[in-house]
């Protein structure tokens, strides 16, 4: 009998009772414990989001213990030293700990296997087999049964002989593809020394820097010692010893606030090396006095150098050549093959009841054969044109990037020049700076001269002494930037450039 359903109830949500309607709630039922044991739309467990509005949370894991990665380890030679550090000794750690170098390096070694593997297409392939058989013959037809068991080695060789330059375009690839490894492991390594000394200039322009504010703050504290002194006696009003004041504060402002860069600037140079950024190490200032040299080399000679020697520059150039290849190997996809194959297999058998047939037996084949595309539905054509494009993109991304390096050597030259004279010129302003300052002071000590002149003074010999410092450092790191970008960076942080001291700083 049927049940009534309460009114206003759809007829489809109404259960028909029966056996086929018990069945299919059995396996609903079921569906859906399983669906839920393997936790799709439960939350808490793997699947998705009960809702469009719910995050979705992850399953719960075992927690593992948490394993600490030690830090690199210094070589011992240097950890010795490890607070007198030079620039080789930091360019010489970066080079052992830095990932990327280690990644290019990987990368060229996995070109090169890879080139070994194409270059085997010139030998024959040889495969050695063995089987074994068993059979087993009912009698019939006044036969009688028997059991007969077979095995023995089989030599298979195989041996393209002509694909027309389908091989070789594989191989010349893969060689190419080995040369942009190449290439691009030196650029990486270069990248790396060039990093290393700009943090490391940065850390030394910085520490300096804070030396010359501590001189900076010795002589404001004078100036406030003596504003104080000629106050007390009645020869100064309070207002110079307010602006004392003030020249102290601004001054230890000055000083806090590089000190802090100090840190920043300490953990950027550790962390090139590929070391923590706590890592106790020092380094010391050693005073310069030289006149930084200038450049002999003209920027058009620079320009063609870098354009032979930017390894970067050769990586582009290999993948347009690996390119290039592949058009040679589309096309020997559409061209006939000639290639040659033989088998050679020797046969034992083993009879039962026993047989007068030989015991054993040897076998051969040689074949040649000629493989003569004739129809493709013009995949092969598409594919020549698809390389086609190829290598011409590749090659005018070579041709755009050795635009790029002409612009950047250009660039780096007259950054280079315009740092020279800015060298030259934060000297003469230092010097001027010096003897000014030295003259306020003795006006202002035979009480000639007012505090305001004084201060004014040292202010002036304390930017003076600042740009100094940055212009002597700045040198230093367009020197290596434009080593880097003619391509000839050494990997000890020199710079084989054509220098000379006594240059006029003229044109090209």
């Amino acid at each position: 009998m049927r049940k009534r359903m309460p009114p206003g109830q759809p007829d489809i949500l109404r259960p028909r009772v029966g056996r086929g309607t018990l069945l299919s709630a059995t396996l609903a039922t079921g569906a859906v414990v399983t669906l839920a044991a393997c936790g799709t739309g439960v939350r808490g467990v793997a699947g998705t989001a009960p809702a469009p509005n719910v995050a979705w949370t992850p399953p719960s894991r075992p927690v593992a213990p948490s394993q600490t990665t030690p830090p690199p380890e210094l070589p011992p030679d240097l950890a010795n030293r490890i607070a007198q550090l030079t620039l080789t000794d930091v360019i010489d750690i970066a080079l052992r700990n830095n990932t990327a170098t280690s990644a290019a390096w990987a990368d060229a070694r996995s070109a090169a296997a890879s080139y070994g593997a194409a270059k085997g297409q010139y030998f024959p392939t040889v495969t050695a087999d063995a089987t074994a058989q068993a059979i087993k013959r009912i009698a019939s037809g006044g036969v009688q049964s028997a059991k007969q068991q077979s095995f023995g080695p089989s030599l298979n060789v195989s041996w393209l002989l002509l694909d027309f330059g389908g091989r070789s375009g594989s191989i010349g690839e893969a060689r190419e593809a080995l040369l942009a490894a190449d290439w691009t492991h030196n650029a990486t390594l270069q990248t790396v020394v060039l990093g290393v000394q700009q943090a490391y200039f940065l850390y030394m322009g910085t520490k300096a820097l804070l030396n010359a504010q501590r001189t900076t703050l010795t002589e404001a504290q004078q100036n406030l010692e003596a504003a104080e002194q000629r106050h007390r006696v009645g020869l100064a009003t309070i207002a110079d010893v307010l602006l004392a004041k003030t020249a102290l504060s601004q001054a230890q402002l000055a000083l806090e606030s590089t000190q802090g860069d100090l840190q920043t600037t300490r953990g950027a140079l550790a962390l090139s090396m590929g070391l923590p950024a706590n890592v106790p190490y020092d380094i010391a200032v050693s005073p310069d006095t030289t006149v930084p040299p200038g450049i002999v080399e003209s920027v058009d000679t620079l320009i063609a150098r870098a354009t032979r020697e930017r390894p970067d520059l050769a990586a582009q150039r290999a993948l347009a050549e690996q390119a290039r290849a592949r058009v040679s190997v589309a096309r020997s996809q559409a061209l006939p093959s000639l290639s040659v194959g033989g088998t050679a297999n020797q046969t034992y058998f083993v009879h039962n009841p026993p047989t007068p047939t030989p015991p054993a037996g040897n076998g051969y084949t040689a074949t040649l054969t000629l493989s003569i595309p004739i129809f493709s539905g013009w995949s092969q054509i598409y594919d020549v044109k698809a390389a086609s494009a190829a290598a011409d993109a590749a090659a005018s991304r070579a041709q755009g990037f050795e635009q790029q390096v002409i612009y950047q050597v250009f660039n780096a030259y007259y950054a280079l020049r315009t740092s020279t004279q800015q060298v030259r010129t934060s000297r003469d302003l230092l010097a001027s700076a010096t003897e000014s300052e030295q003259v306020a002071l003795g006006r202002y000590k035979a009480g000639a001269g007012s505090l305001l002149d004084l201060l004014t003074a040292q202010a002036a010999l304390a930017g003076a002494r600042a740009q100094a410092i940055q212009a002597r450092f700045s040198w230093n790191t367009a020197l290596a930037q434009l080593a880097h970008d003619v391509g000839i960076l050494g990997l000890d942080g020199t710079s084989p450039l054509k220098m000379q001291a006594d240059t006029t700083g003229s044109g090209r």
